[in-house]
């Protein structure tokens, strides 16, 4: 895989999943509707994939050393990446009750993050429980603040 579309599609898997986690948990600790946090997730899906693509495409711009089609290569891999792997999360909401689609969405973003860093650590040479929990750690650490902003923000309605 080229380094432009690697680049690309890594930051928009690692985003499109950590941010559409967030998304999923804040909103149902704040509104516990299923067609709020399926909304959340389109927009996410949409809205977030292309402002992530432009900031890769300035990025990379801004770097002054990247042809313009290696530059189109990220920006274009960001965005399906990131699109594609937020769009996933939707499936759970159609086929299971709320709280079930929740932790369903938990684990599949969980998992995908582990694949994921198992993958780089292999390509990296490094130990891949160190590359695995690092990053596990984040996203959990987005999912509990996102679970407790939501909860905060349900006491102003």
């Amino acid at each position: 895989m080229k380094l432009s579309v690697r680049k690309g599609f890594s930051f928009g898997l690692t985003s499109g999943i950590i941010t559409t986690l967030g998304i999923i948990v804040g909103l149902h600790s704040s509104t516990h509707s299923t067609i709020v946090v399926i909304g959340g997730i389109v927009v996410i899906a949409i809205a977030d994939a292309l402002s992530d693509a432009l900031g890769i495409h300035i990025s990379e711009e801004s770097e002054i050393k990247h042809s313009t089609r290696e530059i189109w290569e990220s920006t274009i891999s960001t965005f399906l990446s990131k699109f594609v792997f937020a769009l996933t999360f939707i499936i759970p909401f159609l086929l299971f009750p709320l709280s079930t689609a929740i932790i369903a969405s938990v684990i599949w973003g969980f998992s995908l993050i582990t694949m994921f860093s198992l993958y780089l650590a292999k390509q990296q040479n490094l130990k891949p429980y160190k590359v695995v929990l690092e990053h596990l750690v984040i996203a959990i650490m987005v999912v509990v603040i996102t679970h407790y902003i939501g909860d905060w923000v349900a006491t102003f309605g």
